[in-house]
C-alpha cells in the first residue's frame, strides 16, 4: 500500500513547458466548410459591388439564394459557391442545396445563376442555370489545369467540350446585365 507521502499533492507549478513532438506526423485540420463559404460570400459582394451592380442580401439564410443582384434588366437570384481544392484535374463545385431533410438539385425555380470562386486563383464562373450539365456536378478547368486523363482516349472533337464546358462562363458578370 502507497503511502501518503507518495500521492500526488495540490501546489503550483511555476513554469511549464510543452514541445510537439517531431517525429508525429503533421495532421491536416479540417476546413471549416461554412467559414469558407462565407469568404466565398464576402468576396462575390466585393467583385460585384466594385464592378457596379446594386446587391442585395436576403434576410436569414432560409432561402436557396444568396444574392440578389439588380443589373437594371431585371433581378437575379444568385447562389454562391466556392472551392480550394482541385478534384480529377479540375475544381468541381455541387450545384445543390439541403433542406435540412434531403439535399436537391438546383433548378430555375431556385436561382438564376451560380456565381462559382476558385478561391486559390481568384477566379469567378457566372453560370446560368440553364447551362447546367444534367449531374449536379459542375466541374471547372480553368487554363492552368490539365485536361483529365481519360480525355486521351477521346475523340479529337470531345476534348474541347470537356475542357472548355463551362469557360465562357468565366468572369462572365455581364450576363446580369442580360
Amino acid at each position: 500500500m502507497a503511502s501518503r507521502n507518495h500521492l500526488p499533492q495540490p501546489g503550483l507549478i511555476p513554469f511549464l513547458y510543452a514541445v510537439a513532438d517531431p517525429d508525429l506526423p503533421d495532421r491536416p485540420r479540417r476546413k471549416n466548410t461554412k467559414r469558407t463559404g462565407e469568404l466565398g460570400e464576402a468576396a462575390f459582394l466585393h467583385k460585384a459591388a466594385s464592378l457596379g451592380f446594386k446587391i442585395l442580401r436576403p434576410w436569414g439564410d432560409s432561402e436557396r439564394y444568396d444574392f440578389v443582384i439588380d443589373a437594371g434588366a431585371g433581378f437575379r437570384r444568385v447562389q454562391v459557391k466556392c472551392t480550394e481544392s482541385i478534384n480529377a484535374h479540375g475544381y468541381q463545385i455541387q450545384s445543390i442545396y439541403c433542406d435540412g431533410r434531403r439535399k436537391a438539385k438546383l433548378t430555375l425555380r431556385d436561382i438564376d445563376f451560380l456565381a462559382a470562386y476558385i478561391i486559390p486563383l481568384d477566379l469567378w464562373y457566372i453560370v446560368p442555370v440553364r447551362a447546367f450539365p444534367a449531374s449536379a456536378s459542375l466541374r471547372f478547368y480553368p487554363d492552368s489545369i490539365r485536361a483529365p486523363r481519360h480525355a486521351k482516349r477521346l475523340s479529337p472533337k470531345a476534348k474541347p467540350r470537356l475542357r472548355a464546358r463551362l469557360e465562357p462562363y468565366r468572369e462572365a458578370w455581364c450576363l446580369f446585365r442580360e
